[in-house]
């Protein structure tokens, strides 16, 4: 982005960019990404918007890995372009994003992925087992949708956000994994978190019976798990670490 456009930016949107763009990048070097396709969104303050819904998406066609601040799009709940970025947006792709901003008070930013493990998980009747510590700290914070396709349609966001009601993570039956939140960085360690517990239990079932975590104490665990509580950080400290490491590798997002 030249310094003539950048100055004339709301100081407000480019931090998000810049957060949002770094946040590509550490997905890119955790191996969350799915050629060109998924999607990591945030929506803009009512300081940049005026009040109006706002918010950031990946331009179609670029890798995750490709993604800066200033290359990303700015659209509105339907999924039109506010700017004059010539990327393309993917009606798919911010189908379900825009369901959940707009039905979740709560939906700053929503991160949906297609890793195998969780893919795999997805695919399982059983879902999420709860045989591990990363699963106990997810005790009653799981939702699951059934797959309807793929997601392009509108009518399916009544019956995506019933299933959701107020639970942070979600399980899209047979197609991945997506969680939200009122910030990044809370929206991050939360799929990291519902992530970690999908591959210990997809290496975990070659292994024979699992050992079941009783429901108290999987209560328990969720209630006592500081990640996701504000008073320590809320994910901030585990996202601005990731940061540092995709600094050392690229910076590029800055731009």
């Amino acid at each position: 982005m030249n310094a003539v456009l950048k100055s004339s930016m709301h100081p407000d949107e480019w931090k998000a960019r810049l957060e949002l763009a770094a946040c590509y990048r550490v997905f890119a070097m955790l191996g969350w990404t799915e050629m060109i396709y998924n999607h990591i969104t945030v929506r803009l303050p009512g300081s940049v918007s005026g009040g109006q819904k706002q918010f950031l998406i990946n331009p179609f066609g670029l890798h995750y890995s490709e993604v800066t601040a200033s290359n990303l799009l700015k659209i509105d709940v339907q999924g039109n372009k506010l700017d004059a970025n010539p990327w393309p947006v993917n009606p798919a792709g911010f189908t379900v994003h825009a369901a959940i901003h707009e039905g979740l008070a709560g939906a700053h930013c929503v991160m949906h992925t297609h890793t195998t493990a969780g893919l795999a998980v997805a695919c399982t009747q059983g879902g999420l087992a709860q045989n591990n510590f990363y699963s106990a700290q997810l005790h009653g914070l799981v939702a699951y949708h059934d797959f309807e396709g793929i997601t392009i349609h509108a009518d399916e966001a009544p019956r995506l956000l019933k299933n959701i009601a107020d639970k942070p993570v979600v399980i899209l039956r047979n197609h991945g994994l997506l969680s939200w939140a009122s910030t990044l960085p809370l929206a991050l360690v939360r799929l990291w978190t519902l992530q970690r517990a999908c591959e210990v239990q997809v290496a975990q079932a070659a292994m024979g019976p699992a050992i079941a975590v009783p429901e108290a104490v999987a209560r328990k665990t969720t209630h006592d798990s500081f990640q996701f509580d504000a008073q320590f950080g809320a994910g901030q400290d585990v996202f601005d670490a990731l940061v540092r490491q995709v600094d050392k590798l690229d910076d590029s997002y800055k731009n």
